[in-house]
């Protein structure tokens, strides 16, 4: 027996332990698809506009542009692609919901909420990767900046994408009042592109500034993409991938409790 979504998804009836939270997962994943396919064009246009288009436009802020400065601006890129996707666009998605008077039917659904929010989280992080790597490609093209991409690649993409959209998804859950969260995008994309060392050197700001965005999210996904693309340019990246991997943990911890209580 099973539920019928409106989008034609069938979600199963819940069966017991780890098949049931499979079975709900995938089917969510579907779902999630299905309900965001006319976002995709939009997410890719401003994975562009903010990854691509604000690394060319640093270039037009400083008159020269040394190599190191250089290799800092392209391989910020992939960051500043992926930060409004997960941290700004996923929670709208949900806010949508609450305004639409969807969010609750989507509750309500046959599958786990553990599950519904582990397929939102994955949806975006596979969403992301296209247009970071456009973003990266026109900035290194750009620049001129010969990239030394080692295998680290694969999990700084898959993790500094998952952080964010954890991030997002507990932001979208937790906050009640879609106008809130609304602000919340509009102030990390704000911190994000003028406070945050990602395009450029840490040594630029000021060093309580620096040693703030050292415990955040931002600029560590900089730093193990960073670390990725280039040689020489970072150091202690094991650092970055366990303050991440921790904001990613909280994140869904956050977003599954919530939506757990929440009636």
């Amino acid at each position: 027996m099973s539920a019928l979504a409106p989008t034609g998804v069938r979600v199963p009836v819940p069966r017991r332990g780890v098949a049931r939270w499979l079975s709900g997962y995938l089917h969510m994943l579907r779902f999630e698809a299905a309900s965001q396919r006319d976002w995709l064009p939009l997410l890719l246009v401003v994975e562009l506009l903010i990854g691509a288009g604000m690394a060319i436009m640093y270039g037009f802020y400083v008159s020269s542009v040394p190599p190191r400065l250089a290799a800092f601006i392209v391989t910020g890129t992939p960051a500043l692609a992926l930060f409004p996707v997960g941290f700004v666009m996923l929670p709208t998605a949900i806010a949508r919901r609450k305004l639409a008077g969807s969010y609750d039917y989507v509750r309500s659904l046959p599958a786990p909420r553990s599950a519904t929010i582990a397929a939102t989280a994955s949806l975006y992080t596979v969403l992301v990767i296209p247009g970071a790597a456009v973003s990266l490609a026109v900035a290194s093209w750009r620049y001129g900046v010969a990239l030394h991409i080692s295998p680290m690649i694969v999990p700084a993409v898959l993790l500094t994408s998952l952080t964010a959209a954890s991030a997002g998804a507990a932001i979208g859950h937790g906050v009640t009042d879609p106008m809130v969260t609304s602000l919340i995008g509009n102030l990390i994309i704000f911190v994000v592109l003028l406070y945050t060392p990602v395009a450029f050197p840490p040594q630029q700001y000021p060093a309580w500034l620096v040693h703030l965005h050292e415990l955040l999210p931002f600029y560590n996904m900089a730093i193990v993409l960073r670390a990725a693309l280039s040689v020489g340019l970072v150091a202690d990246v094991g650092r970055s991938y366990a303050i991440l991997a921790a904001w990613t943990i909280a994140g869904l911890a956050f977003a599954g409790w919530i939506a757990s209580r929440r009636r």
